[in-house]
């Protein structure tokens, strides 16, 4: 990971932090300064803010106090609760911590060589395919000496400030940070993939047994690394941070810091009874105002466990914005789950690993319609198949797929403001085993994305074996912007991008669709289209069964014709045979021809010893012949 590390900004963190210790000063970030064009990117400030060291806050500042843990963060005057539950999540995964705070102990303060500090940090975050390094300077946003954004419960720890102010310059500044989604930071600290849940629609509350499958797959990802995050829609504005009377916060992002099984009961009768609840622990990046509900801090369905399988849930009774919940309940009172799974690549693992695809790619427009690269989604059925497309295989008899586009995120300017997302997502088609070339024509459609203005769309599908087209879109045509495409699959397969089209000579158009293949006992044949002008590959044929299919073209001049070589395969040289020519002609209906060999002279062709049975089958669908 670390070795194909990019720096943000091309700034180097190791020669900044030399140069300022050989100088003798405290690093100040050029790139994001103390400003107000680093907290707004449009409108006025309110209250001065000063932007001040650790040093001037606090006495004795430190990176972290007593470890790191899930209840350091508070939520500041930006609306970030998405980001600070992202964080909270990422404190509990020391793995994971690690990776975007690298360096931890070289960097903490130390009292015994204050010379030894520079005032610079860096923070690694995983963008675009990328993992990137981001330097900043340790001065911080303040009103009256407190800090304005996040922070921690001990005024001395600044961890979570820092890292907050590295992905602020990320975003822009302090104020793209406000209303954005959990499932990028998540993916952002993790690399892994995004998998959002709607649990209204799919009806969790009230269906036990797609309940039940759920929250083994959220213990999996749990159990597995990952990072889950919880919440409830806000339907209208005034929705916003409104709490039910269950406790529970409108419109705001809970971190799911545990998922378990815990077991009902008190001594030995617990273990022999063995029943158990799905439980699931969140927390208000708030660090105040929880659920009430059953179960809650000071519930007495606690009195059904063990004190022993309290202390180990780690159940406190205090005000700090985490509690404890059923799933069910979860299921019922929350509209929304975001599960980061961490995408097992390696190929040292007792756990089920994945083979990933990883492609970059780019809505772009063009004045010809062959080049043009941004059709919109398959409302527009004129500019649909001029998308990028994607080719893959599934090479077993089924496969789960996991298929993820990334949109490049724009950065807040105080010119442009917030960059907005696009809408996109993508459909996937069936298509023939051996195709090389784009669709031009609808195909089965095999699954389908959603639609939305989110900066990534995932799709989890189980597909037969067979090829594939992923075609990734923006929802309206001619918008432009740049995509990273992942694909994870059990074994390899192959994806790659299409970019040729298969087309008819001078100017007669587009042939919309092609394919080839065949068998044949122990010979090599060699097809080509007889006016299209476009050789076909040679295919070496192995079966038995004399059965040979010949190319077609959907839109192929009325007089085209395919011809058929035959030759014997030798180890040295290869033999001709001989070759049949069979007219093209769409008003002949017969789905037999028998036809003589012949050689390939093209002044006089002569009959050579032997034929050749063609049979013949049309088809709108390419993928049923």
């Amino acid at each position: 990971m670390f070795s194909c590390m990019k720096p943000y900004g091309d700034q180097n963190y190791s020669a900044l932090k030399r140069a300022c210790l050989r100088k003798k000063v405290l690093f100040e970030d050029p790139s994001f300064p103390a400003t107000d064009d680093s907290l707004y990117y449009k409108g006025t400030p309110g209250p001065a803010v000063r932007w001040q060291r650790p040093k001037d806050i606090c006495e004795d500042p430190r990176l972290f106090v007593d470890g790191i843990s899930s209840h350091d963060l508070h939520q500041g005057q930006v609306g970030n609760c998405w980001f600070v539950a992202a964080c909270s999540s990422l404190a509990s995964r020391e793995s994971l911590w690690q990776k975007v705070i690298p360096d931890w102990k070289e960097q903490e303060w130390d009292p015994e060589k204050p010379d030894a500090y520079a005032g610079i940090f860096h923070f690694h975050f995983w963008r675009f395919g990328e993992w990137i390094d981001v330097v900043i300077d340790d001065r911080l946003p303040t009103v009256n000496n407190q800090l304005i954004y996040c922070h921690s419960n001990s005024r001395n720890e600044f961890w979570c400030a820092l890292v907050e102010k590295a992905y602020a310059k990320l975003a822009g500044c302090y104020q793209a940070l406000d209303g954005g989604n959990t499932a990028d930071a998540l993916v952002d600290f993790t690399g892994g993939v995004s998998e959002p849940i709607d649990l209204t629609e799919g009806d969790f509350a009230n269906d036990e047994g797609k309940r039940n499958q759920l929250f083994e797959r959220v213990l999996k990802v749990h159990s597995r690394g990952g990072l889950i995050s919880a919440s409830i829609k806000a339907v209208t504005a005034a929705d916003m941070e409104a709490r039910l009377a269950c406790g529970l916060v409108k419109g705001h992002a809970y971190a799911i810091t545990d998922v378990r099984k815990v077991r009902l009961g008190h001594g030995l009768l617990a273990f022999f009874k063995s029943e158990k609840l799905d439980m699931i622990r969140l927390r208000n990046p708030w660090g105040e105002r929880e659920w009430n509900g059953p179960w809650s801090d000071t519930s007495e369905e606690w009195q059904k466990v063990s004190k022993s399988e309290r202390e180990k849930m780690g159940v406190t009774v205090q005000d700090d914005g985490e509690f404890w919940m059923t799933f069910e309940d979860l299921c019922r009172y929350f509209t929304d789950i975001i599960k980061c799974r961490l995408i097992n690549t390696s190929y040292l693992s007792v756990h089920k690993t994945w083979e990933e695809a990883r492609l970059h790619g780019a809505w772009t427009q063009h004045e010809d319609p062959w080049q043009n690269r941004s059709g919109g989604c398959i409302n527009h059925k004129d500019t649909f198949f001029q998308n990028p497309q994607y080719i893959f295989d599934v090479k077993k008899p089924e496969d789960e797929v996991l298929i993820c586009i990334q949109q490049r995120p724009k950065q807040s300017t105080r010119r442009d403001g917030k960059g907005e997302n696009l809408a996109i997502g993508f459909d996937i088609y069936k298509v023939e085993e051996n195709r090389q070339y784009r669709m031009h024509r609808l195909q089965h459609r095999a699954a389908s994305s959603i639609y939305i203005n989110s900066r990534s769309v995932f799709l989890r599908t189980d597909q037969p074996e067979g090829r594939y087209v992923i075609i990734p879109t923006t929802f309206e045509p001619g918008h432009t912007g740049q995509f990273l495409l992942r694909v994870f699959t059990d074994v390899p397969s192959n994806c790659r991008q299409r970019g040729e089209s298969l087309r008819l000579p001078k100017g007669q158009g587009l042939a919309r669709d092609s394919w080839w293949g065949g068998g044949n006992a122990g010979l090599l044949l060699l097809s080509r289209a007889g006016t299209a002008g476009r050789g076909f590959k040679a295919l070496t044929l192995r079966q038995h069964a004399p059965q040979t299919y010949a190319p077609g073209l959907a839109d192929g001049p009325p007089r085209s014709s395919v011809s058929s070589q035959v030759w014997n395969h030798r180890v040295l040289k290869d033999e001709f045979l001989g070759q049949v020519r069979l007219k093209a002609d769409s008003d002949d209906l017969q789905a037999l021809h028998t036809l003589h060999l012949q050689d390939r002279s093209s002044r006089q062709p002569s009959d050579l010893p032997g034929t050749i049975a063609v049979h013949i089958l049309s088809s709108a669908s390419l993928t049923a012949v």
